[in-house]
C-alpha cells in the first residue's frame, strides 16, 4: 500500500535544512554585530593645497606668488569643481589672488557678472579660444598694452566650447578689423590675409572696444600626462595660462614655475599606481584605441580627422 505524501509534509521535508542552516548562520552574526567598530581616520592633509601631506606640493610652489602684472579670469565649468586632480588650485596657489579670479558657471550674463562683462568689454582684455579666427598671441604680444587681461575656459574640448558659444560676453565683436601691424606702425591694407610675420586683426571702428580671440601656437606635448588629451598638443588649463603669462610678462622662468606642482602632482601620481595617459591622437595612430568606435557620425568624424593630422 503506498502511502500519501501531503503537501506539509513534502515541504517540511524540504525546508528542514534550510532553516536549520539559516539558524546557524543567523547564529554566526550575531556575535559579528556585538563587536566594536574602528572609526575611519582621514589621512593628515595640507591646509594649502589640500593634499595628503605625504603627497603634499606646497615644497613645489614659489614661496611667494609671483609678480605678474597680467590677470586671469579662469572661466570654469562646474564638472571641473568636482574632479580630484585639477590645475586650476595649482595656478591659483602660484599667484596673487587679484590675478587669478575664477568664476563657476555654464552661463555668464551681464546682470550677474557685471565686473566680467566690463573686463570682457575692456580693450585690453585677451580671450584664449583656437578659434578659426584667433590671432597668435606670441605676435600680439609684441604691440599689446600691458597690464592687460586673459580669460581661459576650463573645462573639456566640449564643455569649453559650449560655454564660449552659449554665452555673447565672450564674442563680443573684435576691436581692429582690416589693419595690418608692420613694425610698431598700423597700415590700412586690403582684406585679404597677408604673409607671415604680418598679422591681421579684425576691427570695428564704430563698435565699442572689446577682447580679441587669441591662440597659443606651440608644437610642446603635455606634460599633464596622467589625464587623456585628444591631440599630442592639447594642454591644461595650467599649461596654458603658465604658458600666456610667460608670453605676455616676457619672462620664461614664470612658464617654469607654475608648471613645476604640474609636474609633481603627475610624478607622484604615477609613483602610486597611475598609468601615463597618450592622447587619444597617438592611440588611434598606433593602433591603441581599445575602445568602441563611435557610432554618431560627427564624433566618428573627429576621430578620422586626428588620423589624419587635421586640426580641429
Amino acid at each position: 500500500m503506498e502511502t500519501a505524501v501531503t503537501g506539509s509534509e513534502e515541504s517540511g521535508v524540504a525546508e528542514g535544512p534550510v532553516e536549520e542552516a539559516a539558524e546557524r548562520e543567523d547564529g554566526g552574526c550575531e556575535g559579528l554585530w556585538e563587536l566594536p567598530v574602528e572609526r575611519c581616520v582621514r589621512r593628515a592633509e595640507c591646509g594649502r593645497c589640500s593634499r595628503p601631506q605625504k603627497v603634499c606640493l606646497c615644497p613645489f610652489f614659489p614661496v611667494h606668488p609671483l609678480k605678474v602684472s597680467t590677470c586671469l579670469y579662469i572661466i570654469q565649468h562646474p564638472a571641473e569643481e568636482s574632479r580630484v586632480l585639477r590645475t586650476v588650485p595649482l595656478l591659483a596657489a602660484c599667484l596673487p589672488g587679484d590675478k587669478c579670479k575664477v568664476l563657476i558657471g555654464r552661463r555668464f550674463g551681464e546682470d550677474r557678472y557685471p565686473e566680467l562683462a566690463a573686463v570682457c568689454r575692456n580693450s585690453s582684455t585677451l580671450i584664449l579660444y583656437p578659434g578659426a579666427e584667433a590671432a597668435n598671441l606670441e605676435e600680439l604680444a609684441l604691440i599689446f598694452p600691458s597690464p592687460s587681461t586673459i580669460i581661459i575656459i576650463d573645462g573639456t574640448w566640449s564643455q569649453a566650447k559650449d560655454i564660449f558659444y552659449k554665452n555673447s560676453l565672450f564674442r563680443l565683436p573684435k576691436q581692429i578689423n582690416d589693419l595690418r601691424l608692420c613694425g610698431k606702425q598700423w597700415h590700412y591694407c586690403m582684406p585679404s590675409p597677408p604673409p607671415s610675420p604680418y598679422l591681421v586683426l579684425l576691427v570695428w571702428a564704430s563698435l565699442p572696444p572689446a577682447q580679441l580671440e587669441v591662440q597659443l601656437k606651440t608644437s610642446i606635448s603635455s606634460q599633464y600626462v596622467i589625464r587623456t588629451q585628444p591631440t599630442n598638443t592639447c594642454l591644461s588649463t595650467l599649461e596654458c595660462a603658465a604658458i600666456a603669462l610667460a608670453i605676455m610678462e616676457k619672462n620664461d622662468g614664470i612658464q617654469e614655475t607654475i608648471l613645476r606642482p604640474l609636474q609633481a602632482l603627475c610624478s607622484f601620481q604615477l609613483q602610486h599606481g597611475a598609468q601615463i595617459h597618450h592622447s587619444k591622437e597617438h592611440l588611434l595612430k598606433n593602433g591603441l584605441y581599445d575602445k568602441p568606435m563611435p557610432k554618431n557620425k560627427r564624433k566618428l568624424r573627429r576621430m578620422e580627422l586626428l588620423v589624419n593630422n587635421v586640426k580641429i
